[in-house]
């Protein structure tokens, strides 16, 4: 009414009120009342935005790539924006009278388009697929230090790659690649489980031979030790029937040299005996027979000496007429010989 308005904006805008070409007024979430004929309102936003982006570059092997990611941003010198930038409201006091303020957002994605472009021509396809953290390092660094943004009094806030991804038949190719070397490292897992198997089998074969050799050895060690202890005990045996045969031999040696030794004195005590006998039949011979009788007649008993005479009658039987015993002398030798 009659010119007069009201306006109010929040803690993150920037509000700057000319009058006859002058900042008359500004400072961040002002609100009141001006008159509208007279007045040009400027809104700069200064909270940060977010601003996503997505383009199509080349790698240095001329490779197309899509960069997807998202720059953070602020207006950190209102002031100097609102002097390259048209932010002026329109009269309603809601919407800008320019596209400046879209275009900010689109300025700065162009930029970073171009710092992106100038690190992607020195990295390889598979060096920009796995780096990233390499291109948001590079293109942060040309941002900052970019006289172009902080001429416009804009603070980048941060800038961060969400994708990088190849053309479909780039990446069919790669995904065959890397499908392939997947194939080639489970083949050569398969083969190292399978060599470590055959490793494995043959150390225990080898542990197992080496067991037999052990328990050969000392089967063998057994084995001599028995035979030595065989050997020893035949030894012994040996040297026991040496021994035995050698008591046996001087035994033999002994019962023949006392043999000897009883055949002499037996052979001098027959001589003897044979000597002393020659010599009494040497005296014998020399006696007169009647006297040996009588001497022999003087040793016999009773009925000895009448056999010696029945012998004599029997001797000089031509000699005898009539000879008469009695029965009393035949009842007595009978009894004699009962007895």
């Amino acid at each position: 009414m009659f010119g007069i308005r009201f306006i109010k904006v929040g803690p993150t805008d920037f509000l700057l009120q000319y009058k006859s070409g002058q900042v008359v007024r500004e400072g961040v979430g002002l609100s009141f009342f001006y008159y509208g004929p007279t007045s040009s309102l400027v809104r700069v936003p200064v909270g940060s935005v977010d601003a996503p982006f997505i383009f199509e570059e080349a790698t240095a092997d001329f490779q197309n790539v899509t960069v997807q990611g998202q720059l953070s941003y602020r207006v950190s010198d209102p002031r100097k924006l609102a002097q390259l930038m048209n932010f002026t409201l329109a009269p309603n006091g809601r919407d800008y009278s320019s596209e400046d303020p879209q275009k900010l957002a689109q300025r700065l994605i162009n930029h970073a388009q171009v710092l992106t472009s100038s690190s992607l021509r020195v990295m390889s396809l598979r060096e920009a697929l796995g780096g990233a953290d390499r291109l948001v390092g590079a293109v942060r660094a040309g941002m900052q230090g970019a006289e172009a943004i902080t001429a416009l009094g804009i603070e980048v806030l941060g800038l961060s790659i969400l994708a990088i991804k190849p053309t479909p038949e780039t990446a069919r190719a790669l995904e065959a690649e890397a499908r392939e070397a997947i194939l080639r490292q489970a083949d050569e897992a398969v083969f190292a489980r399978r060599n470590s198997a055959v490793e494995q089998e043959r150390a225990i074969r080898e542990n197992e031979l080496n067991t037999e050799i052990a328990v050969e050895n000392k089967k063998r060690q057994i084995k001599e030790a028995q035979m030595d202890a065989e050997k020893s005990v035949q030894q012994k045996k040996r040297e026991l029937r040496e021994a035995e045969m050698a008591t046996r031999i001087a035994l033999e040696e002994q019962n023949r040299n006392l043999l000897a030794i009883s055949t002499a004195n037996t052979r001098e005590e027959a001589d003897a005996k044979a000597y002393g006998i020659s010599s009494m039949m040497r005296a014998l011979s020399e006696t007169d027979p009647k006297v040996l009788q009588a001497l022999t007649s003087a040793r016999l008993d009773a009925a000895q000496l009448v056999a010696l005479s029945f012998k004599e009658l029997a001797e000089n039987a031509g000699k005898i007429g009539e000879l008469n015993i009695s029965s009393e002398l035949l009842q007595g030798l009978l009894e004699r010989e009962s007895k």
